[in-house]
């Protein structure tokens, strides 16, 4: 059994055909094929059924990939190793970023620029989510390190986070909105005033959306969710349109648009750098981690 075997039958997997897969290893299809029917002929079991318009594990392949994919992974991490020991960063880094995070006060382009520029050999793979689907990406291993948005004052176990913006959530709405002059004078909103009007917010999955579900709920009400949005920006310039009360952070509020405070300390909006608790797996994303965490503010 060859390394490149599995290799060729984790990418024909992947690919669900012969052809791509041979296309993603740069080989032509017939060795690709030739050595995964050596690999069979050696276990003693199709690994692949290819009845189908596309190619898929069997039962034992199923069972063998697992295997396959490990063995791959702990050959990389021998490289990676020995890489790192001559001050050469290879791999690849999984970053997750919640929409909107790009434009925070913290220069998350720069410092990814400045890592690629010292360390060309390393993939940086960029998915933009809300906070809850990359969460639970870090804890299955499909993320190194995520910029994420925090509803609870406690990470979720397994992550370890570095939260670097805390800020009240207020309201903001168009000029001349009810809202301003039930409220006027700059007090602070009670939380059962949002019960009569419409709202702008975050979807599901987002901080800020599972604090207003949880504190709307907790006064009494359901809030009214008019509109979605998946950045604090797009949820102000729909309020300045007139079409209903944006809850967002309070720097993002932007747009010349008045804005309420809420009567709740609760009403937060927590952004942070997370992480697995027992760390990145590779050392190209623990570097990179190390470096992140050095540029957020204390």
């Amino acid at each position: 059994m060859e390394l490149r075997q599995l290799q060729y039958f984790v990418a024909v997997v992947e690919e669900a055909s012969f052809t791509r897969a041979a296309a993603r290893l740069h080989l032509a299809q017939p060795g690709v094929s030739a050595q995964i029917r050596q690999l069979e002929r050696e276990l003693g079991q199709p690994l692949l059924d290819r009845s189908g318009r596309s190619v898929r594990p069997t039962e034992v392949g199923e069972a063998v990939l697992p295997y396959a994919r490990a063995a791959l992974a702990a050959v990389d991490g021998v490289r990676q190793t020995a890489a790192e020991f001559t001050g050469l960063l290879r791999g690849r880094v999984g970053f997750g970023l919640i929409p909107g995070a790009l434009g925070h006060q913290v220069d998350v382009p720069g410092v990814l620029a400045d890592f690629h520029d010292d360390h060309p050999q390393v993939e940086i793979t960029l998915t933009e989510d809300t906070s809850d689907r990359m969460l639970a990406a870090l804890r299955r291993g499909e993320l190194d390190i995520a910029v994420v948005g925090l509803a609870d004052e406690e990470p979720p176990p397994g992550v370890g986070v570095r939260v670097f913006i805390d800020e009240p959530l207020v309201v903001a709405a168009a000029e001349g909105h009810p809202l301003f002059a039930a409220h006027g004078g700059g007090a602070p909103v009670p939380l059962t005033a949002l019960a009569e009007y419409p709202l702008i917010s975050l979807p599901r999955g987002t901080d800020v959306r599972a604090v207003v579900d949880r504190l709307c709920g907790q006064a009494g009400f359901q809030p009214r969710i008019a509109f979605e949005a998946a950045a604090p920006d797009a949820l102000a310039r729909l309020a300045a349109r007139g079409l209903g009360v944006a809850v967002v952070p309070r720097p993002e509020t932007g747009f010349g648009l008045p804005t309420l405070p809420i009567d709740d300390p609760r009403a937060r909006g927590r952004v942070a750098l997370a992480w697995r608790t027992d760390g990145p797996a590779g050392p190209a994303a623990r570097s990179l981690l190390a470096r992140l965490r050095d540029s957020l503010p204390q």
